[in-house]
């Protein structure tokens, strides 16, 4: 698959405004990886407070991003195995690194190559760069819930 709309990431993804972070997926293929973009703009909210005469983007929510980025990924392959409807959680997150701020006006490209699938257990690495330049790295893991009626 080439190509998956907000649209479509809305209905895999239960997060909303603010906290939806990923704008599009630009790649994705089945069981093996993603390629998603965030553009990055001055009406973000948390802006107002991180910091006001610098405004960056909190790294935390960078792995966010690229979290929800290994979440479509999980949900869009589970989805071509099974009609069983899921949810996915993130369960850990190791060796995180920021290499440099994020700021508005940025579109943050998000890599991530799921790495191993096991019972229900997805591990990835991401990367998110911004113009060619590596910002962030880290790994995931998530696992799969089946949504209670």
């Amino acid at each position: 698959m080439s190509d998956i709309t907000i649209k479509e990431i809305l209905n895999m993804l239960p997060h909303r405004y603010p906290f939806l972070l990923i704008d599009r997926v630009i790649e994705c293929e089945a069981f093996k990886s993603i390629k998603a973009l965030k553009n990055v703009t001055i009406n973000e909210p948390f802006f107002q407070g991180h910091f006001p005469k610098r405004p960056i983007m909190p790294g935390v929510l960078i792995l966010e991003a690229m979290a929800q980025a290994t979440g479509v990924l999980a949900f869009y392959s589970y989805k071509t195995r099974s009609k069983n409807d899921a949810e996915y959680y993130l369960v850990a997150v190791d060796k995180a690194r920021f290499k440099r701020p994020v700021g508005p006006g940025d579109q943050i490209i998000i890599d991530a190559t799921l790495t191993r699938q096991r019972s229900g257990i997805y591990r990835f690495v991401a990367t998110a760069h911004v113009d060619g330049e590596l910002v962030s790295s880290a790994e995931f893991m998530t696992t799969e819930m089946e949504d209670d009626p």
